[in-house]
């Protein structure tokens, strides 16, 4: 008898945490810990929306600025506004992943763009606020019910147990989805009989 291979989970991640050098002092945040406690199950698809946006490595410091409702990303070296790019390039990727079945993913904390909450946000007052990055904001709104988490959470062993239940659960649901597709039973059975 044929051993089933187990289907893997399919996890969207910052490609930083990968130990890819994207980061814009050149260097990566790779989460050795992470990587190890998800094992070889995982099939990472790795984002960094910033490199993707076309600025280089190493390249100058972004934040973002304004208030949690009118939010703005930008260069302040140059002042060069980013916003309306990065909005852009993070709804078309979000549409992108969305094709490829993800079961769950992993932002890097303390990043203005894959943030989940909390990032530092500038204001004109001097006040600091708190927000989301702008690429974690889209893929929360665009990819709803998809299982998001930060890495810095996921050091937590209980976050991470119910990460990888609720991703496993997803990765289960993907695949019976697949299987009922590609049964000709269920295609036959869906199918009118002719009278």
């Amino acid at each position: 008898m044929a051993k089933i291979e187990r289907e893997k989970i399919r996890l969207g991640v910052s490609a930083c945490l990968l130990g890819a050098r994207v980061r814009y002092d050149g260097g990566h945040k790779r989460a050795g810990a992470l990587l190890r406690a998800l094992g070889a199950d995982v099939e990472w698809v790795p984002v960094c929306p910033e490199v993707e946006l076309g600025l280089g490595v190493p390249r100058p410091p972004i934040l973002l600025v304004g208030s949690p409702s009118s939010l703005r990303l930008v260069e302040p070296e140059s002042g060069r506004d980013l916003t309306g790019p990065m909005r852009r390039l993070a709804r078309a990727r979000v549409r992108q992943l969305a094709r490829l079945g993800l079961d769950g993913f992993v932002l890097k904390s303390r990043s203005p763009s894959c943030r989940l909450r909390g990032v530092p946000v500038g204001a004109r007052d001097g006040r600091r606020r708190r927000g989301r990055g702008l690429f974690a904001a889209e893929l929360v709104r665009g990819a709803r019910g998809l299982v998001i988490e930060e890495e810095s959470r996921l050091a937590d062993r209980r976050v991470r147990a119910r990460f990888v239940a609720r991703v496993w659960a997803a990765a289960q649901r993907r695949a019976n989805a697949a299987s009922a597709a590609a049964s000709p039973e269920r295609t036959q059975s869906a199918m009118p009989t002719p009278r």
